[in-house]
């Protein structure tokens, strides 16, 4: 028998992208600097810190908007 299923895939993160996550307590403006197999290096463009975390992210949606933002 055949169910709804919610598939989730990571993110396929790639160095120089300029991210946006919403809806967490990393939400905000990011630069992507390193990916390896299992972590993501950001950056925040306004306070150029730099954090290094497990990959977390999965694709929801494509959008032009500003960057940063305000």
């Amino acid at each position: 028998m055949d169910h709804h299923v919610t598939v989730f895939k990571p993110y396929p993160f790639k160095e120089g992208q300029k991210i946006f996550i919403e809806g967490s307590k990393r939400s905000g403006d990011w630069e992507v600097i390193g990916v390896s197999e299992t972590k993501v290096t950001l950056r925040c463009p306004i306070s150029k810190k730099e954090v290094n975390w497990d990959r977390f992210c999965y694709y929801s949606e494509d959008k032009d908007m500003k960057w940063p933002s305000d």
